[in-house]
């Protein structure tokens, strides 16, 4: 063992050129990996880890303002409640601090004694009346921190606060400020009461902690039978809230952690295809050791030996860097969403990785070491030099033909690594993929399904304006209700409704079955499909807040963007009959070669106000559109950075696979130069066999991405949103041009290294 150590060592001094391309190869694998564990743990934990922190309810009640003592009988007298607190929340208050205001503000008054739901991350809580703690993502906007002063007044109520800051706190039932228009800050109940001229005593929030989690739909039903009378009454879940905060970002989040899990796939390929060259660029050196003695097990530990003490250090630097690059993209990313870092908790994962990297290096350059050990000496000691060439092929001439001709000799190897460069370009598209996703959203959400660019108040006389103004090329009343699932009373969703055909104002893509065409029948969200297990036939039964349940066919499955998918699409006569109070609009469609901008003009010149739709659900998307910059930069960020470590592994894919290609025929690339030809010659030489290798891996890489990467990623996104992520030709032209740059630059830098030794040694070394 110790002589197959020496070996190893020995080998590592001598081979310095090849063991900087291992271990610059490794470092790549290593930085995909780390770059893959740290996005996908922190992103796919950060609701759950979050919550637990900030002790975030079972369920969250809210109700018109009543008694406490009322509202805190009837909580406590259900099964499986073992906690209740209550919070009195108003939103529209006016707030000023650090030279800056805002009118949006949302005052949460807590009381003491009561467990508050959220994390304090600095400072303390709350604990007297003339305190404040503000959520994180006020203090990060704004500047603040414990011991500012802040200004705080009700705009109905001419009475004024003045609050020193002593906390910031995180909660996870809400994404943060600014990508949520109203940052909420906390204080004592006895401040928040006059503040808003609220009856002393009463509260509109009820917090409640289950001693069994799992039975949330028991209680609930329970909780519902027993606010018979309460107004207003509304009812969340843990769960719920997880799945509406993903409106915001869920798309995202499902995305990265699926990309990255994809990662892992490729860095494991890689890594096999790396020390697998690796161990074929010494056969001969492995008959040498078989013909001195070394038993299969000796060169097979040798091999290993290597391996690890390669893997080690390049691992470790991989791994760090990997997580570096991501580091800061993804803890940005998860304050956006009021959510916390993974922090410690991610160096096991880490440490476990790097050990698993290890482990595989070791075993696939022990693998083939083995296999060519078992070879007798001498058959061991003539795969040094490769002398065959590729068979009754038509290929071109020239110094580009011979560098074809040199890959293709080895068809085998040359599949291999095509097949890991087109697992890293499909990597690649399927970012750009993502970021066009992310860009159409941003810049033009009306692309989304939504065909209608304004909304009206709702009324008669507003529709007869609207259909009268020139420009309109259609309008229609628009009802939106919040439902639950009868059978799932955690799951709410939108039913939405227009005064005739819905595919004329909102039409998002049917992924199977039909429009709907009857009272009785539903076109589903799949995001809602996908979270309820519902199908074509099956019957969605729908809780409305009147308290009445209606039901409908499934007829219909749609690819909606609106709420993540979980939408149902009804005619108006059943959902008015069960609520005749549903909330409504009108949506206004406006004719080609007019502008919204236009017929909103001319609306409030009848005295009507228009407001722009966004493309999807009305003013909501166009204000996230408009506060969403910073976010969706920390995302494409994000996403850059994977991008980066990917081209790093498309780079170390060719240049391995060239470098051993140089190895084995030195001998026939120095006959050339002793013929004459030039360093440019040398270098077109790998460029052809470079550009083989790409227009295998290209192709493979398109159709890889578009026909499973990207649907696999599409589904496991489908809980929030489903979306085509197949890439175009824009992204496809990108990463052929990106793979044309790596691979001249690899070419130039082998052609480079290869007529830096005299002709020679090549022609002399064995």
């Amino acid at each position: 063992m110790r002589a197959a150590l020496g070996y190893a060592l020995a080998r590592l001094r001598v081979r310095r050129t090849r063991t900087v391309l291992t271990v610059l190869g490794i470092t790549a694998a290593g930085a995909m990996l780390g770059a893959a564990v740290t996005v996908s743990y922190a992103l796919g934990t950060g609701f759950e880890r979050t919550a637990d922190r900030a002790d975030l309810p079972d369920i969250a009640a809210t109700f018109a303002p009543t008694q406490r003592a009322d509202v805190e009988r009837v909580a406590r007298s259900l099964p499986n409640v073992i906690d209740v607190s209550f919070r009195l929340d108003r939103a529209v208050i006016f707030i000023a601090a650090g030279g800056r205001t805002t009118e949006r503000a949302t005052a949460i008054g807590v009381q003491e004694g009561d467990r508050r739901g959220y994390a304090i991350v600095d400072g303390r809580d709350v604990e007297r009346e003339g305190e404040a703690v503000i959520e994180a993502g006020l203090a990060r906007a704004w500047h603040l921190g414990p011991g500012d002063e802040m200004f705080a007044e009700a705009l109905n109520v001419r009475l004024g606060l003045r609050l020193r800051i002593v906390g910031v706190a995180v909660s996870p039932d809400g994404v943060a400020y600014p990508l949520a228009s109203s940052p909420i800050f906390y204080v004592d109940y006895r401040d928040v009461a006059p503040l808003i001229a609220a009856v002393p005593g009463t509260v509109d929030t009820a917090l409640i902690w289950l001693a069994n989690p799992d039975r949330v739909d028991v209680t609930l039903s329970q909780a519902r039978a027993a606010g018979v009378g309460v107004d207003r009454l509304r009812f969340g879940t843990r769960e719920s809230l997880r799945l509406l905060i993903g409106q915001a970002a869920g798309l995202v989040i499902a995305l990265l952690v699926a990309f990255s899990v994809i990662s892992l796939v490729v860095a494991g390929t890689m890594l096999a295809a790396s020390s697998a060259a690796e161990v074929q660029r010494r056969v001969q050196g492995i008959g040498v050791m078989r013909a001195v003695g070394m038993s299969t097990g000796q060169v097979t530990a040798a091999a290993a030996a290597e391996g690890a003490l390669i893997a080690a250090p390049a691992g470790a630097v991989g791994m760090a860097l990997g997580w570096f690059l991501v580091a800061g993209p993804t803890s940005h990313l998860l304050a956006s969403l009021n959510q916390l870092g993974p922090g410690l908790a991610l160096a096991p994962l880490l440490l476990g990785s790097f050990v698993a990297l290890v482990l595989i290096v070791a075993g696939f350059s022990a693998w083939p070491a083995w296999r060519a050990a078992r070879r007798s000496a001498v058959e061991t000691l003539r795969g040094g030099d490769v002398v065959g060439a590729a068979r009754a092929l038509r290929l071109p001439a020239g110094a580009t033909g011979l560098g074809v001709r040199l890959v293709a000799a080895r068809p085998v190897r040359t599949l291999g690594a095509a097949i890991v460069l087109g697992l890293a370009a499909a990597l690649i598209l399927l970012v750009l993929s993502i970021a066009t996703v992310l860009r159409s959203l941003d810049q033009r959400p009306q692309a989304l399904g939504t065909r209608y660019q304004l909304t009206l108040p709702a009324g008669q006389p507003a529709l007869e304006a609207a259909t009268a103004t020139p420009g309109v090329d259609g309008a229609a009343t628009r009802f939106e209700v919040l439902a639950a699932d009868s059978f799932r009373l955690g799951e709410p969703f939108k039913i939405i409704s227009f005064a005739g055909d819905h595919t004329q104002f909102e039409d998002p893509v049917l992924d199977r079955g039909r429009h709907l065409r009857n009272d009785n029948e539903a076109e589903v969200g799949l995001g809602l499909a996908t979270a309820l297990g519902l199908h074509l036939g099956g019957t969605l039964a729908a809780q409305l807040p009147s308290g009445a349940e209606i039901r409908f066919k499934v007829v219909g499955i749609v690819r909606a963007f609106q709420d993540q998918g979980r939408i149902v699409y009804v005619s108006p006569k059943r959902l008015l009959a069960a609520d005749p109070s549903a909330p409504s609009t009108i949506a206004v469609r406006v004719a080609p070669g007019f502008t919204a901008s236009g017929v909103s003009d001319a609306l409030e010149a009848r005295g009507i106000l228009a407001l722009d739709s966004g493309g999807i659900a009305g003013q909501s998307v166009q204000g996230f559109a408009a506060r969403s910059s910073g976010f969706l930069g920390v995302v494409i960020a994000l996403l850059r950075s994977i991008a980066i470590v990917s081209g790093v592994v498309c780079l170390y894919a060719v240049a391995q696979v060239l470098a051993l290609t140089a190895h084995e025929r030195r001998r026939s690339l120095a006959v050339i130069r002793s013929f004459g030809a030039s360093r440019t010659q040398i270098v077109l030489v790998f460029a052809g066999a470079a550009a083989t290798i790409g227009a295998l891996a290209l192709p493979l890489g398109v159709v890889v991405e578009r026909y499973a990467l990207g649907p696999m990623v599409a589904s496991l996104a489908a809980s929030y949103v489903s979306l085509p992520l197949a890439a175009g030709p824009l992204e496809i032209a990108a990463t052929a041009a990106s793979l044309a740059l790596g691979a001249t630059v690899v070419a130039l830098l082998l052609g480079r290294a290869a007529t830096s030794r005299p002709v020679v040694v090549d022609l002399t070394e064995e």
